[in-house]
């Protein structure tokens, strides 16, 4: 056995000792890989990051409410009665003012990116004073919280960063109304902070929507009330509604984009990585050729074909390796924390969100390389195995 890896070792050695005369080959195979994980850790950040604000919106002691058979906010429509109703519910915490619950109003306006001047969708949200009490995260970093009554309006900092004309001090016009921005809040990096927060009270008439509601987010007395509190209004012959948690509710709202992107990312990084393997080929094809007689004088110095075969996965899976960690080096520094905006088609509005490379997706893009490596020495090192002694002492 100790004889066995020292073939390995030895055989192993002189082959990464011989990459810098082939280091044409050996670059371009290391490069074609690091593009392969430059691709897959850039796009799948895409969709880590798009979760990552979708699930920091949910919390577990908050509950959201909708009308029956509407799968998001723009789709439901409660009525004053059904508000009442629902803030009468059992498991619903109670403050100084009465019920902790928020009955809100979603709708969609146009504003002009900063970096293309092009419109875009951005939700601008009609709510009740107790919605920073609901939330129970929203933080207001710069000027303060509107005033009831007032057309005023405060901003996520992902919406003012994106976003042009939400500047503290400034003011927008939507349809007939000038509103006035007088704060900018964060929501713990949340799908929040891509919203505009407006007095309910004075949006709705402006949309003409005195006793309309579209949602009510009411906080829970825990996080175990929820199913009391859910069956209170499933079973209430009054109203026709749906309960959710917030943490499932967004879960739910941002599963379908996360899939699709995960998908599209893969199948790119999958065509990229077919290219990457040919080369991978190539270059250890064309190691075991330079090496024939050199190979051919081991196996006739009693090498066995084992050592031989390990050796070259060996060298092939370094190559592949060290063009994963650059690769996953380079994307790191490029992507993470990049900023960007995407649609969220359940509401059909802008969501701003920072790519995240995280940890395990460096894994799984280690592990891409390593599994290229692998495949990329296979057939090279079994055709080095196989080399007539013989004959492979011939060539010159």
């Amino acid at each position: 056995m100790s004889n066995w890896l020292s073939q390995i070792f030895s055989i192993s050695l002189f082959n990464l000792r011989t990459i810098p005369e082939r280091k044409g080959a050996a670059a371009a195979t290391a490069i074609g890989i690091a593009g392969v994980v430059g691709v897959l850790v850039g796009v799948l950040a895409i969709a880590e990051g798009f979760r990552h604000v979708m699930t920091a919106s949910g919390i577990p002691d908050v509950a959201v409410v909708l009308r029956a058979g509407a799968d998001s906010e723009m789709t439901s429509g409660l009525s004053r009665e059904d508000v009442r109703l629902i803030e009468d519910a059992p498991g619903v915490a109670r403050g100084p003012q009465g019920p902790v619950a928020s009955p809100e109003l979603f709708v969609i306006i146009d504003l002009p990116k900063r970096s293309t001047g092009t419109s875009a969708n951005v939700p601008l949200r009609g709510v009740d004073a107790q919605a920073f009490e609901v939330r129970g995260n929203i933080q207001i970093t710069q000027g303060r919280r509107f005033e009831p009554g007032r057309n005023e309006i405060v901003v996520g900092s992902g919406a003012a960063r994106e976003f042009a004309g939400l500047d503290l001090g400034h003011d927008i016009r939507v349809g007939q109304n000038t509103w006035h921005v007088v704060g900018i809040f964060t929501a713990g990096g949340g799908v929040a902070e891509s919203e505009i927060w407006a007095d309910g009270a004075v949006l709705r008439p402006a949309y003409h929507r005195d006793e309309n509601f579209q949602s009510v987010y009411v906080r829970l007395s825990s996080a175990g009330a929820f199913q009391q509190f859910k069956d209170a209004l499933t079973s209430n012959p009054e109203l026709k509604v749906k309960a959710s948690r917030l943490s499932d509710f967004y879960a739910e709202h941002s599963a379908r984009l996360t899939q699709f992107i995960s998908t599209v990312g893969v199948f790119i990084a999958a065509m990229m990585a077919l290219g990457a393997l040919f080369g991978a080929l190539n270059t250890m094809y064309s190691a075991v050729a330079a090496r024939t007689r050199e190979i051919a004088t081991l196996r006739a110095l009693g090498f066995s074909s084992s050592p031989i075969v390990l050796s070259v996965l060996l060298e092939s899976i370094v190559l592949a390796v060290a063009g994963g960690i650059l690769g996953a080096t380079i994307s790191y520094f490029v992507f993470n924390g990049f900023t960007a905006t995407t649609m969220n088609f359940q509401t059909f509005s802008q969501v701003t969100f920072a790519f995240a490379v995280t940890p395990a997706l460096l894994g799984q893009a280690m592990i891409w390389a390593t599994v290229l490596g692998l495949i990329g020495g296979l057939f090279p090192a079994i055709r080095a195995a196989r080399l007539p002694i013989a004959s492979a002492l011939r060539e010159t």
